[in-house]
């Protein structure tokens, strides 16, 4: 009976290791973050929210998005040397982060209009390091299909977060656990990964100054068009944090990066796992077939059943949730919530089956798809502020035109899906 119940494609088999690693990951914050708003208060999550933001927006192109291109090459060989370029990129964009860190600060400082930042900005370039060598670790271990080590990656991380937050949150008032539990967590979760890699010596010999520039030179179209399409990206998700802090306030910010923390979980929990399963078969239905609608539609299916449901469900009762389970001077935070759960909902299907760019390499794609993305945010955010218009109201007419928007994406992506086109020959 045992054995009937177990997924048998190796598609479910990847992504329910990933995912099972992601559940009790993902469960512990939920269980900590009852204790965490009672611990700390809205001001404190929203100056977390604004070094977060900061750290993604920098932290998410740090490798030039050559980690991309890790999964691309038949040979391991080349994938390590893609490894050690994306390596190179990120130490190098870190140092000179760490320049302008010293040099401006003050200036950062009174350009987010919060002085409670000014200290963590001196951590934003280890962070920004640690979060690049991150996502080449995830991915090289994606192309060796690593799942396991992966998802135990993402618990230790999860609970070097918790006991962090937890511990410095008891003894010390501001955003210091939290901010503290952010950092560290990425350390031990990079050195689980890194040990694979490491001890592969054969592999590391292959690591070349010659493979490197041939490879980069190959690839360049990830630095060249998808690194500034995930630059997009992350600015239009991110600056909203920056935007909200400067225009209305820090502790309205911290209700909202309560928002972003809970319905994001599913996208975190369920959309990342498939996401990354999906990337590396979509990559082999090409390879084979010159397309990706088989696994195109069924991944789209999979997101559907598991989130129209439960996205719909929390509608309706989200406001009265948050006040209970967070307290009640967090309700707020669920009326902030019910309005743009339809909003999370198209990002959480649509954006996980978005590597399809990378897949097919239609980077300048990607960066038109995420320019049009960032420049609505930024239209949105203007048309608000010069019309006075209070937060709730901002938030509706954000969720409307970008909901539009996504269903504009996931048409495009559908028929490159259908259509594909042949993989460049190395």
């Amino acid at each position: 009976m045992i054995t009937k119940l177990k997924p048998k494609s190796e598609f479910s088999k990847n992504v329910l290791t990933l995912m099972t690693g992601t559940t009790i990951a993902q469960a512990i914050p939920i269980a900590i973050s009852p204790i965490l708003t009672r611990i700390y208060t809205p001001e404190d999550f929203g100056v977390f929210a604004l070094f977060v933001a900061i750290t993604s927006i920098f932290g998410n192109i740090a490798n030039g998005r050559y980690e991309l291109a890790i999964m691309l090459p038949k040979k391991d060989d080349d994938a390590i040397n893609i490894f050690a370029l994306g390596f190179i990129i990120t130490a190098v964009i870190s140092l000179f982060l760490l320049l302008l860190v010293i040099i401006f600060n003050e200036y950062f400082t009174k350009l987010l209009n919060n002085d409670e930042i000014s200290i963590w900005l001196y951590f934003v370039p280890i962070t920004v390091f640690f979060t690049g060598l991150w996502n080449i670790l995830n991915y090289f271990n994606n192309r060796k299909k690593q799942y396991k080590d992966i998802a135990k990656a993402i618990i230790i991380k999860s609970i070097a977060t918790a006991i962090v937050q937890l511990s410095v949150g008891f003894i010390k008032s501001g955003a210091t656990g939290l901010i503290s539990g952010q950092i560290l967590s990425q350390l031990f979760a990079n050195t689980k990964l890194l040990s694979n890699i490491i001890k592969d010596k054969i592999l590391l010999s292959k690591i070349s100054k010659v493979k490197i520039i041939a490879l980069a030179k190959r690839y360049k179209d990830f630095p060249k068009f998808s690194m500034w399409a995930a630059l997009a990206n992350t600015l239009s998700q991110n600056l909203t944090n920056i935007l909200i802090s400067s225009f209305y306030s820090v502790a309205t910010l911290g209700f909202y990066s309560l928002v972003q923390r809970i319905l994001g979980m599913p996208a975190s929990l369920i959309g990342g796992s498939i996401g990354q399963v999906f990337y590396q078969q979509a990559t082999k239905e090409k390879q084979q077939t010159g397309k990706a609608i088989k696994t195109f539609n069924s991944t789209v299916k999979k997101l559907i059943i598991i989130g129209l449901p439960s996205f719909g469900i929390l509608f309706f009762i989200v406001e009265d949730l948050f006040a209970f389970v967070f307290g009640e001077e967090w309700r707020i935070a669920g009326v902030y919530a019910q309005i743009v759960i339809p909003l999370f909902f198209i990002r959480f299907v649509v954006s996980t089956v978005s590597m399809l760019n990378m897949v097919f390499e239609k980077n300048l794609n990607g960066l038109f798809i995420q320019l049009i993305l960032l420049g609505t945010m930024l239209l949105i955010f203007l048309f608000s502020h010069l019309n006075n218009i209070v937060f709730e109201e901002f938030l509706i007419l954000m969720t409307s035109i970008l909901f539009l928007e996504f269903i504009g994406l996931y048409i495009y992506l559908l028929n490159l899906s259908k259509k594909g086109q042949k993989c460049k020959q190395k």
